[in-house]
């Protein structure tokens, strides 16, 4: 024990060093004087960077070191979070990162298969001391005996399974099982589906395959980023402290609700709107909707065709100051609206060729009018007053109000809103009652729709590029004033001799100095990714996949053009009515049947008792349901209690004021309860985004999935069961989220 303390202690000496280290290169960087726009882009990516660097220290203290090899050849291997080298010439590591491959072994070695090992330590610490050692003997022919040798191989593992949560997940970096091992541990490129039931660890899996691949992939997944999607807020919160704890900090974690910046979705829709709003076809929807807002003109000029009994051609009468009425008429607008479709760009960005063609149509139409020879010769006007007409024509107000009405500047969030506001042109009356809004706050369902309209409209950007070039002229000409006071204030003590002594306007131009003033972006690549739709990742990765619909799936894709990504779920918990099907009915229509397939098989969080209970609920509906494999049993079963309907908010309470204090305790009601329970529960954590880190919680099955608990108290099970198509599968969630106890409270 003592060794390992001092050990530690020179660890975490090195662990101080390194970040005074950090700070002073964060602070060097930062200070840097740079020349040109790429250096000074250079400069504030190297401050992240180093910033990062310094979070992911801060962040792996607390177990630093949690594990030792001992190989057979006599050396030995310290196994930490994160990768640390002695500060001597030679750099000898000190502490292997447990993502290298010299420390695969300590995951994966068993006394059949030592792969070259004597022994492995498991290390428990308490801040910086240590606690605790377990040694397991992987060569029995060796005969060295520490006295830490463990009983029981799977003695830390069922330590950390037994242990009472806190309402934050923790890393498995110290209990990592061969199973998960292989997947962490997986090619990047691909598609690559984890399958498995409740407790088998998919979403710590999944969090250390992300560490792991920024690990492996450093140099390009650290520049474009990883983005993490969880089904809400609070399981994002829950999970939001694994990755730091492994000395990632460069991750984005968000829920769908959460991808589209400047969007904030905290609205709800009933289960029928948000299934609607998620169908594939909504993308066709959605395109006839900006196609219906390119429209044509459909109002009779007042004096055209008249005195001759022509039928008039519809137009548009625009007043042109000084020249009379214009006339953009039915034909020139439809030719326009051709040229501008057949570029193929998105609308917003297709409309300047519109505008474009109807102002070379009305300044002809003005040029036959002013210029027209009497007796039928050619135009009288020269090109330069032609041309002066269209500049003319191209700055009226009235010509662009005339666009405007014909071509209209669109924005998703106007598009969708205006769309959901009258749904029943494009879908049938039931669907259109379903999603019909008028107002009121964005849901995560319309998130994909919003995504969806942006890809359609595009961004034109050339006013806010204008803009920002008329701020830089304006800046650079500020400098440039400032270097020619400077030029100016310079006097020399020997006028008849060259000066010697450097002016400020001798070693930078105006341009360099106004780039130096520009504001610096020290946001990481995560912190950009969050603010930018159209980001790139190089990595996703998706918890409880199978809870998204075609809609979102199209979004996901768009973030990722590679197809880099890891999805993780089990079809047995889908509860959300617009989730797919089937894994192969999410990836085909992106990847065709080339995407990997794995299962975990074993249960780590629920007791085999509870599972029994859990996975009957499964069994009535699909007798051929098979549940994973408890690793541990408690003898501890689940109890249930019948009471009168007016008793269940108390029954409840008293059974929740009973458990035990030590740990977290979850109480999973349908929603309509939620108020009358929340009543007797007044310090229990509700709403949509609780604290879970409060002694109590009280959720609903959906708010609940992916979290783990204690104590579980499911209330009117049968209610949850038949609230909605997908009950069995919300009713095996709640079940199944204990980690030591669960109860179950009906009305009698």
């Amino acid at each position: 024990m003592r060794n390992e303390q001092q050990f530690v202690d020179r660890l975490h000496e090195r662990l101080d060093a390194l970040r005074e280290q950090a700070e002073n290169a964060v602070n060097a960087t930062a200070a840097q004087v740079t020349t040109g726009r790429q250096a000074r882009v250079e400069r504030d990516i190297g401050v992240a960077e180093h910033l990062a660097h310094l979070n992911a220290l801060n962040a792996v203290d607390d177990g630093l070191c949690f594990g030792r090899i001992d190989r057979k050849d006599g050396t030995t291997r310290h196994i930490g979070r994160v990768g640390m080298r002695r500060d001597d010439a030679d750099r000898t590591p000190l502490l292997i990162d447990w993502r290298a491959p010299v420390a695969r072994p300590f995951y994966l070695a068993t006394g059949f298969e030592p792969m070259g090992l004597v022994r492995r330590r498991h290390i428990r610490t308490k801040d910086r001391t240590v606690t605790a050692l377990h040694d397991e003997i992987l060569d029995l022919t060796d005969p060295t005996r520490t006295g830490h040798e463990s009983r029981d191989a799977d003695e830390v593992l069922l330590a950390a399974l037994a242990s009472a949560r806190t309402g934050r997940m923790t890393d498995i970096v110290q209990t990592i099982q061969a199973e998960q091992d292989r997947v962490i541990r997986a090619p990047r490129h691909g598609v690559l589906v984890v399958e498995g039931g409740p407790g088998t660890g998919k979403t710590a899996v999944a969090l250390h395959r992300a560490a792991y691949l920024l690990y492996e992939h450093r140099e390009q997944l650290s520049r474009r980023a990883v983005l993490i999607v969880g089904p809400n807020p609070a399981f994002l919160g829950y999970i939001g402290e694994v990755l730091p704890s492994l000395g990632e900090t460069g991750v984005l974690l968000s829920s769908m609700g959460e991808l589209f910046p400047g969007v904030r979705a905290d609205g709800t829709d009933t289960p029928r709107a948000a299934a609607v709003k998620g169908r594939a076809s909504m993308a066709g929807v959605l395109a006839r909707a900006v196609a219906a807002r390119q429209t044509l003109p459909d109002t009779v000029p007042a004096t055209s065709g008249e005195d001759h009994g022509e039928v008039p051609e519809p137009a548009l009468e625009i007043d042109h100051e000084g020249y009379g009425t214009l006339l953009l008429d039915r034909e020139m607008a439809h030719e326009a609206r051709d040229r501008a479709r057949s570029t193929g760009l998105p609308h917003n960005l297709a409309r300047p060729h519109f505008a474009f063609r109807v102002i070379d149509a009305l300044t002809a139409q003005l040029a036959d009018r002013l210029g027209a020879d009497p007796y039928g010769g050619e135009n009288l006007l020269g090109p330069d007053d032609i041309a002066q007409l269209g500049k003319e024509i191209a700055t009226s107000a009235e010509v662009h109000a005339a666009i405007d009405a014909l071509w209209p500047p669109l924005t998703p969030e106007r598009l969708v809103a205006d769309l959901l506001a009258g749904p029943e042109e494009y879908l049938d009356a039931a669907d259109a009652d379903a999603v019909r809004r008028d107002g009121g706050p964005w849901t995560p369902a319309d998130v994909p729709l919003l995504d969806e309209a942006a890809e359609l409209l595009g961004t034109d950007d050339s006013a806010a590029r204008a803009a920002a070039e008329a701020e830089r002229q304006d800046r650079i000409a500020y400098a440039q004033g400032v270097l020619e006071l400077s030029h100016g204030s310079e006097t020399y003590e020997f006028e008849d001799e060259e000066s010697e002594v450097l002016a400020a306007h001798d070693v930078i131009d105006a341009e360099r100095m106004a780039e130096r003033h520009e504001e610096a972006d020290h946001r990481t690549a995560a912190e950009r990714a969050a603010a930018d739709r159209t980001w790139a990742f190089g990595h996703i990765i998706v918890d409880e996949a199978q809870e998204l619909s075609a809609m979102a799936w199209r979004l996901l894709m768009r973030r990722c053009p590679t197809r880099s990504m890891t999805l993780v779920g089990d079809p047995a918990q889908t509860g959300d009515e617009a989730g797919c099907g089937s894994w192969q009915e999410i990836l085909e229509p992106y990847v065709g049947d080339r995407w990997e397939h794995t299962r975990l098989g074993v249960n780590y969080r629920t007791p085999a008792e509870i599972m029994e209970l859990a996975a009957g609920v499964r069994r009535a509906a699909d007798p051929s349901f098979e549940p994973p494999r408890s690793v541990r049993s408690t003898g501890v079963r689940p109890w249930e209690a019948s009471v009168a309907r007016e008793e269940l908010a108390a029954a409840v309470a008293g059974r929740v004021a009973g458990a035990p204090r030590e740990g977290r305790t979850a109480v999973i009601a349908p929603a309509a309860l939620h108020r009358e329970l929340a009543a007797r529960l007044p310090d229990a954590g509700t709403g949509r985004d609780p604290d879970l880190t409060r002694p109590v919680v009280l959720l609903d099955p959906k708010a609940a999935k992916g979290l783990e608990f204690d104590t579980v108290v499911v209330v009117e099970p049968e209610a949850i069961r038949d609230g909605s198509p997908y009950g069995v599968n919300d009713l095996y969630v709640a079940y199944t989220r204990a980690t030591q106890r669960l109860g179950v409270v009906r009305v009698r």
